[in-house]
């Protein structure tokens, strides 16, 4: 592969169809929006994997959002790594970047040796779905189980949406020839395609009666599935990541006998929404007495984004419901 064809994958989500198997995928890679996500913040190792994880999966599964809505995932947990939260925002127009945004908020003096899932301990995994204006968010949430992120979205899928899904992920530091370090990932995600209307009773037969793939599906929807699941299990880690194996190479060497159909490629990049109106807005349900309380020795109100690292220092006589009109404010 030629570094401009490396560069045209990196930072894809490409979805794909396996037309023998009734099987759909994405394939993602990861470069640019990994950096741009960790380089805000100083992560310890093992968060800074939590959140790359976290980050993939984001991509992967937020391919199939519509126009404008937006995908939240989020973890919460009573271990040291109390939250990650990440945001995909579909595209504004057709042919336009998706953008995606992530962060964690851990207790940095919690933090211990173990594999950085057992940094979460007990607690959820959510999937949120923001339509837009005048829709209702649809919210589903499914407890943390297995031993990695990915699992966790498996068990999500499985719970909520009757459906079979398998990740298949891998992400870290990169050296390049230059000598330069950075983050990359990849992975490919199956799921089954959904069934018009999926009869189960009763608690899973997988851990803690969660559903597994043999609960979903009969016995011909089983074998494909377990025939696509053993084909993805010889996906090697350079692979996934890249960047020497394009994505559609990948898939003709995991799955030509199901014949598998491409479609357009998603291009995502790193993405914040923040901004000095947003922060104006949020600030604008309160009275005077209460800006007062938030401002600093040195008479301003500051604000920070968590997800992107940027600062914004306001003059707190122009924020709430009683400060002066407009922002013209240059401190």
């Amino acid at each position: 592969m030629t570094f401009a064809e490396k560069l045209a994958w990196d930072d894809t989500v490409l979805p794909f169809q396996l037309d023998r198997s009734d099987i759909r995928g994405r394939v993602a890679r990861l470069d640019g929006v990994l950096d741009g996500v960790l380089r805000q913040h100083a992560y310890p190792p093992g968060v800074e994997a939590l959140v790359a994880e976290m980050t993939l999966l984001t991509a992967l599964i937020g391919q199939t959002i519509k126009l404008r809505w937006k995908l939240q995932l989020q973890v919460q947990s009573n271990g040291p790594v109390r939250m990650i939260a990440t945001d995909y925002y579909g595209p504004s127009q057709e042919g336009e970047p998706a953008r995606i945004r992530a962060y964690a908020s851990y207790d940095a003096d919690r933090l211990n040796d173990s594999a950085p899932f057992e940094q979460l301990g007990e607690g959820y995994f959510a999937i949120m779905i923001d339509q837009g204006r005048g829709m209702e968010p649809y919210k589903g949430i499914t407890p943390l189980a297995g031993d990695s992120l990915s699992a966790c979205a498996e068990a999500y899928f499985a719970q909520s949406e009757q459906l079979p899904t398998r990740f298949s992920l891998s992400f870290g530091r990169s050296t390049e020839g230059s000598g330069g370090e950075h983050w990359r990932a990849g992975g490919v995600m199956l799921q089954h395609m959904p069934k018009a209307s999926p009869s189960i009773s009763g608690g899973g037969s997988g851990e803690g009666g969660l559903l597994g793939a043999q609960d979903m599906l009969d016995d011909e929807e089983g074998e494909h599935w377990n025939r696509a699941n053993i084909l993805l299990d010889t996906v090697e880690e350079l692979e996934l990541i890249g960047p020497s194996v394009a994505p559609t190479d990948l898939l003709l060497r995991l799955f030509h006998e199901e014949t598998p159909r491409v479609f357009d490629a998603q291009p995502v990049r790193f993405g914040c929404t923040c901004s000095e109106e947003r922060v104006r807005q949020s600030l604008s349900i309160y009275s005077a007495k209460d800006i007062e309380k938030m401002t600093t020795e040195g008479g301003r109100v500051t604000a920070d984004c968590q997800f992107c690292g940027a600062h914004y220092d306001l003059d707190p006589a122009t924020l709430g419901f009683e400060g002066e009109s407009g922002s013209g404010d240059e401190g």
